[in-house]
């Protein structure tokens, strides 16, 4: 099975490739359209800043790719973020438009920093993404910005208040948590995603 990870130089690759080597898993880092396209699977991990992101994706034309993949695709932290339709972020960044959320900053408190770091729990799983998991699993965050709640939604955490954990729609899975950091929760989701 040949799987992508797309390299737009969003950060947090390695990590992401190792992860899939210690589950068997020989990925290739590329941003070469024809690899991306005829992959069984695709990754789009990322970690920084929005509006640098786009500029990248921009640049090799994967904005004009990516929402037309077919295959099951998985983004992780910035690479779910980047598959709504705007971000506050930046002083405001339009997205790949894929998903229906605007992407927020949360708003910062005596009780609760920015950026949400950490392990945090899960809830609210609707998707064969998180099969074999329970409610209130722990995952680990690393974010300022979120996606709202919304029909999209396939998880939800607590910061205070709810947000997206992790999304949905159609072929296009992501979550805002690290997988890779996620100890066996993580490797978990991995593996569901890939035998989706």
């Amino acid at each position: 099975m040949e799987i992508a990870v797309v390299d737009y130089k969003g950060g947090n690759v390695q990590s992401v490739l190792f992860a899939l080597e210690r589950l068997g898993v020989q990925a290739t880092l590329t941003a070469d359209h024809e690899v991306i396209r005829r992959a069984a699977k695709v990754l789009f991990p990322g970690e920084g800043e929005a509006a640098s992101a786009m500029r990248e994706l921009q640049a090799q034309g994967l904005d004009t790719l990516l929402p037309t993949l077919t295959q099951p695709f998985l983004g992780i932290c910035l690479g779910m973020q980047l598959l709504g339709r705007h971000s506050e972020e930046g002083g405001g960044t339009k997205m790949l438009d894929i998903l229906p959320f605007d992407v927020v900053r949360f708003p910062a408190s005596a009780e609760y920093k920015v950026p949400h770091m950490g392990w945090n729990t899960l809830g609210h799983l609707r998707s064969p993404l998180f099969a074999g998991l329970q409610e209130q699993d722990y995952v680990y965050f690393v974010h300022s910005y979120y996606a709202p709640v919304g029909g999209y939604t396939i998880a939800q955490g607590e910061y205070p208040a709810p947000f997206s954990a992790a999304v949905q729609y159609e072929n296009f899975y992501a979550v805002q948590f690290h997988t890779e950091k996620s100890g066996p929760i993580g490797t978990r989701i991995l593996e569901n995603f890939l035998n989706l």
